[in-house]
């Protein structure tokens, strides 16, 4: 198990280090999951916060809805990584 779903806040996410992934929950009962590794110079994303991921290298965003690009120099979207949501527990799949 990765996390609970009670551990990912609603408009947020959370990041998890040792598994290289990105959690957010961008409205209630729908999680995403992408690589929480920037695609400007693979800085590792430090913070999610007012519906973006941020990165603290150089200042890319992403959106918690699709990881699009909402600032650069990120040159394209956050990878999205396969999560299975089982009652309230959330694990990479």
């Amino acid at each position: 198990m990765l996390a609970k779903t009670s551990d990912i806040p609603v408009g947020g996410g959370k990041i998890f280090d040792s598994q290289k992934v990105v959690v957010t929950q961008p409205t209630a009962g729908t999680f995403k999951a992408f690589s929480s590794t920037c695609t400007h110079q693979g800085c590792t994303v430090a913070k999610v916060a007012d519906g973006l991921i941020q990165c603290p290298c150089h200042g890319s965003e992403y959106s918690i809805v699709d990881a699009s690009v909402k600032a650069g120099p990120a040159p394209k979207p956050l990878p999205p990584k396969q999560i299975t949501v089982t009652g309230d527990q959330i694990s990479l799949a």
